[in-house]
């Protein structure tokens, strides 16, 4: 296992690179990944998003995730869920219809871990690497290069050969253990997030009934034990009621819902995540579907 921090330098090997997903968070790990000096090729179902890529970063796209997909060594896909990774990946105009073997499949989508080993089959029955490498750090994070990759990985030398390409986005990026611990350890962070967010926006809502400046609360509260990304982010557009940005509700409630199926299946209880996740329906009812996740504050401020 490689440690925390990724070491970004320019010695490694010029791998030829598809990615597959140009949406908030595919589109700038795609260019950090141009921006580096590897050949990169692009798909997006919607084929404009790929061409408006192309026209910002240069490089080429491709209409299908198949022909994209040919000449790669490294092939990175991030899109919406469990089946639309089957679809790019095994559908008829899939990846694995063309990738070389010796190449290396990587992806960044949030899904299942059950998913995950289906295509760690799958590949190694080609010849292909596979590593589940879902990430952390929101829009901003891939936007700045800075995300927490999480990986699993059947073979670490694997592993190994997509670190160097995965730094040019990433602060860290860790193997956990073979195909599917990436996708695990994912399920464990939003658990994390859930309850962080909604604990913080009781908190503000409670400082601001009480008439206290919610700023300076947070100046002071942020170095003790209290601490946390959430507080230091989202803490003061929360007092403000901002939540047309960052992580969206939509999006969060589909990774609660692979969270949910995976404890079904392994026997934990996950009584504060279900109450967050209701609170999430209710912010969807009122048209908060895009609102980011730190909306949760709006179910305590608009009752």
């Amino acid at each position: 296992m490689l440690g925390d921090d990724v070491d970004d330098d320019d010695d490694d090997e010029v791998a030829r690179v598809a990615f597959l997903g140009m949406g908030v968070m595919g589109a700038p790990m795609a260019r950090h990944v141009a921006r580096a000096g590897h050949p990169v090729t692009v798909y997006n179902r919607t084929a404009a998003k790929a061409l408006a890529w192309v026209a910002l970063n240069g490089h080429g796209a491709s209409p299908t995730a198949a022909e994209a997909a040919e000449d790669a060594d490294v092939v990175m896909m991030c899109v919406g869920n469990d089946d639309d990774v089957r679809e790019v990946v095994l559908g008829a105009n899939g990846v694995l219809t063309t990738m070389r073997e010796g190449s290396i499949l990587v992806d960044h989508t949030t899904a299942s871990a059950e998913l995950a080993r289906e295509l760690a089959t799958a590949c190694v029955d080609r010849g292909i690497g596979f590593v589940d490498a879902p990430v952390s750090g929101g829009q901003a994070g891939a936007e700045n290069g800075q995300l927490t990759v999480m990986c699993g990985c059947d073979d670490e030398a694997v592993y190994e050969r997509v670190v160097p390409v995965i730094a040019h986005f990433a602060q860290s990026c860790v193997r956990l253990g073979d195909a599917g611990a990436g996708q695990l350890t994912k399920m464990v962070n939003q658990i994390c997030i859930g309850g962080m967010i909604q604990g913080l926006a009781e908190a503000v809502n409670f400082a601001q009934r009480a008439g206290l400046d919610v700023e300076q609360v947070v100046e002071v509260i942020s170095k003790g034990a209290s601490q946390s990304w959430q507080m230091e982010n989202r803490a003061i557009t929360m007092a403000d009621g901002k939540f047309d940005f960052g992580f969206a509700v939509d999006w969060m409630r589909k990774d609660f819902g692979i969270v949910f199926d995976e404890a079904a299946r392994n026997g934990a209880r996950l009584p504060v995540t279900v109450l967050v996740d209701q609170f999430y329906a209710q912010i969807q009812q009122r048209g908060g579907e895009r609102w980011d996740t730190s909306s949760l504050i709006d179910l305590l401020t608009n009752p």
